[in-house]
């Protein structure tokens, strides 16, 4: 199944991605599938746009924020069919800001349970990102290089953070809040630290 994320920040990656999420009945559907004749694969999404009770798919009713981490959020917001009437969702002049505000918010909480990051860190980020971006115009080959330097050393970096972490004890349960991630996620890292000691 094919998900497509509408809203995502390079802060907490997939790990928070947020989408317009479907409500059917007062469920969730399954993805659509899409009938592009005979073949092993039948591709399918669950991007909201797909639900508009055309071509037998299921008619959305009310969209609701849906998060990556498993967060729905609580208001849900129904769609006025009779303004939107025969056409397809995605030409529709439907209204998102009340999913992405909800989203929003689910992220705010997120950010407040992270740890944060110190002042010159943050600004140095900024100014990597700012630099990296600016280079990616002018000189690309060199701003893939300092992207590969960079990955190299922020993994360097982070398995030395995460073995710290893993000789002082700390559980997958209690440092994924920390990263604005998911248990899994933390517990791979972790993993990872354990094995780079051996």
């Amino acid at each position: 199944m094919l998900v497509e994320w509408d809203w995502w920040t390079v802060e907490f990656g997939d790990a928070h991605a947020g989408a317009v999420g479907v409500l059917v009945g007062g469920g969730e559907p399954g993805p659509v599938y899409f009938d592009v004749g005979s073949g092993p694969e039948v591709p399918s999404t669950t991007h909201w746009s797909a639900y508009d009770g055309r071509h037998r798919r299921p008619r959305a009713e009310a969209f609701r924020a849906v998060c990556a981490c498993g967060w729905r959020g609580a208001a849900e917001y129904p769609l006025d069919w009779e303004s939107i009437g025969n056409e397809p969702l995605y030409e529709a002049d439907v209204d998102l800001t009340g999913p992405l505000a909800d989203w929003n918010a689910h992220l705010s909480l997120v950010r407040d349970k992270a740890v944060p990051l110190t002042e010159p860190l943050a600004a140095l980020l900024v100014e990597i990102t700012e630099q990296l971006t600016a280079t990616a115009t002018d000189a690309p080959l060199a701003a893939l290089r300092a992207a590969g330097v960079l990955e190299r050393i922020a993994a360097r970096v982070g398995r030395q953070a995460a073995g710290a972490l893993c000789d002082d004890g700390a559980s997958a349960e209690t440092i994924a809040p920390g990263l604005g991630t998911s248990r899994s996620t933390a517990l791979v890292l972790l993993l990872t630290a354990q094995d780079q000691d051996r």
